[in-house]
């Protein structure tokens, strides 16, 4: 496993069963510094990303700054969070929660990402695992975002694997599409972490198991709670994550990305992002050098690092050793 330099992150969520895994990841991880959790909309209300940001790390005992920020889609009525996919409460549907004393930062979450890249410049990644409402309106805020952080890992977006809210369409970009847009051509190191590659990692509920028996711990109890609901959804819907009672490993796959890319294949070229109609949410990726006709494919559109391929069993040895690592404080 890669021991990459220390990375500082803030991560832009929406928890969220996946979120939670991935956040105890970029927790455990001794090459990833989170600075500050953003939250927006999308598996829950932002209000509930908020309240499940803030619970998760004072589980792990993490005073990481939390703040609240896009609540709706930037243009297309919002939509009714999946319940069914990771219960009402984003978690799993807790029956308990233990109370805590954090707080959340009074900075709206576009704010809080420029304050952090002009007091950090050329040192912050943005790793974002939700719609992306907060990365776009912190560009309207500093034009010149792009040139402060070091790069963007957005988990978000399908070439050719069948979307999961439509046959084109991934649910975080399809979520705010217009967004995503912006996101993806905004000129800044980018790249998208998409179902090709996360339909490849599944992780098994009996991995979280072992982990909350090694740690023994509250943080690793309340994710095995919350995996094992959302493996229900994922194995009454696929038949081969059924065999294994499993979930696909979406959000944590951008942050084994960021510490071990070298798992990874990846094509490069300019992403748009279909706004209306039947496709809706779609990211097209210009595979191909044909001088082509339309707007909006033309030599400036910035270039997007696009992940096609991934070592899945590499991704999952990484997952777990570092899962198992001492990072829980009794």
């Amino acid at each position: 496993m890669s021991q990459p330099t220390t990375r500082k992150v803030i991560y832009d969520t929406d928890p969220g069963v996946d979120d939670a895994m991935a956040l105890y990841y970029a927790l455990a991880h001794p090459g990833i510094y989170i600075i500050g959790i953003t939250t927006t909309f999308g598996n829950v209300t932002v209000e509930q990303a908020a309240t499940n940001a803030l619970y998760l790390s004072a589980l792990a005992a993490r005073a990481v700054p939390v703040t609240r920020g896009a609540a709706r889609p930037w243009v297309k009525p919002g939509e009714a969070p999946p319940a069914h996919i990771h219960g009402a409460d984003g978690l799993g549907n807790l029956s308990t929660r233990a109370p805590h004393a954090l707080v959340l930062d009074p900075r709206p979450s576009a704010q809080f990402i420029v304050d952090m890249a002009r007091a950090h410049p050329g040192e912050i990644t943005l790793v974002a695992v939700g719609p992306l409402g907060n990365l776009a309106a912190a560009l309207l805020l500093e034009p010149q975002l792009p040139q402060l952080v070091q790069e963007v890992i957005v988990m978000g977006g399908t070439v050719l694997e069948p979307g999961n809210v439509s046959p084109v369409a991934e649910a975080n970009v399809w979520n705010d599409p217009h967004a995503a847009d912006i996101v993806f051509n905004a000129g800044w190191t980018i790249t998208m972490v998409g179902l090709d590659v996360t339909h490849r990692l599944i992780l098994p509920v009996s991995l979280f198991a072992r982990i909350a028996a090694h740690h023994q711990h509250a943080a690793t109890d309340t994710l095995l709670h919350a995996v094992n609901f959302y493996a229900g959804f994922y194995s009454g819907l696929y038949p081969h994550v059924a065999a294994i009672h499993g979930c696909f490993g979406h959000d944590v796959l951008a942050f084994i990305y960021l510490t071990n890319p070298e798992l990874f294949s990846l094509e490069h070229g300019r992403v748009r992002v279909v706004k209306d109609g039947l496709a809706q949410g779609q990211t097209v990726l210009r595979r191909k050098t044909i001088p082509y006709p339309q707007t909006g494919w033309d030599p400036q559109t910035p270039v997007t690092s696009v992940c096609m391929e991934v070592d899945h069993t590499g991704a999952a040895d990484v997952f777990t050793r570092t899962m198992l690592g001492d990072w829980l404080r009794p």
